[in-house]
């Protein structure tokens, strides 16, 4: 039996960098799927070179290496807001000096990008397009890549995931029962009344609460139905499933 995995301990701490956070995606992939990374998840240096002389441009390498690992991992980059192929990638050029978008909304309400003023940087970072244009997402890719596998994973787990929104009372539980994890707060594209966005967990647990008012949504995932089942009775809210 795979023990629980508490993703805020492995990421006490923060992403310390692009190394850490291969690390962190390798491991969480083998305990919350059971399917450990492998050759052939990722996209190979072909799908690179073409992707790089259709568009121009030579990609991150925070990009490049992220897309290698895991890129064709459906269930861990395509649950809701899916990383787009290599091949599609493109530039957005509603954005000041144009975006590289890697990632979009399932209903092409939202993207995700790199700026391309800073696409020479190893490690760039990540803004979203939100009601109110562009605004800064992550200072770092690899750290969007972290954000992008736990927000993935979750709706791709079936019945191992959940949502709902959390009554007050119960935010004070979830406060107490599950650790912060050291991500930054970042934006949520629909509104800024869901904004930031923060992440908790326990050993087998992970949560994420969009914005701070009254009546927080919260989406939940187990590393088994049993945790989920836990976390529901630990937070006894109206789950949509």
């Amino acid at each position: 039996m795979i023990p629980p995995f508490d993703v805020a301990a492995a990421l006490r701490g923060g992403v310390t960098g692009r190394e850490h956070a291969w690390e962190f995606l390798r491991d969480f992939a083998a305990a919350w799927t059971g399917r450990p990374l492998r050759d052939g998840d990722g996209c190979s240096e072909g799908e690179w070179s073409a992707a790089e002389g259709a568009l121009g441009l030579a990609l991150p390498r925070a990009l490049r290496e992220g897309y290698a690992l895991l890129g064709r991992r459906a269930d861990l980059t395509a649950g809701q807001d899916p990383l787009v192929p290599p091949g599609e990638l493109y530039v957005d050029n509603s954005y000041d000096g144009g975006v590289l978008v890697f990632r979009r909304e399932n209903q092409d309400c939202a993207s995700w990008g790199i700026p391309v003023g800073r696409i020479a940087d190893e490690d760039p970072p990540v803004v979203v397009e939100t009601a109110d244009g562009w605004v800064p997402f992550l200072d770092r890719m690899s750290l969007a890549w972290v954000e992008l596998v736990l927000s993935e994973t979750l709706p791709a787990s079936g019945h191992r995931y959940d949502a709902c929104e959390l009554p007050d009372e119960l935010l004070p539980v979830l406060e107490a029962g599950y650790a912060r994890v050291d991500l930054p707060d970042h934006p949520m594209w629909a509104s800024a009344d869901d904004s930031p966005l923060r992440w908790y967990a326990a050993p087998g647990r992970v949560l994420r609460r969009d914005g701070l008012g009254n009546h927080s949504w919260v989406h939940a995932g187990g590393q088994t139905a049993e945790h989920l089942a836990a976390l529901r009775a630990e937070l006894p809210g109206p789950w949509v499933c």
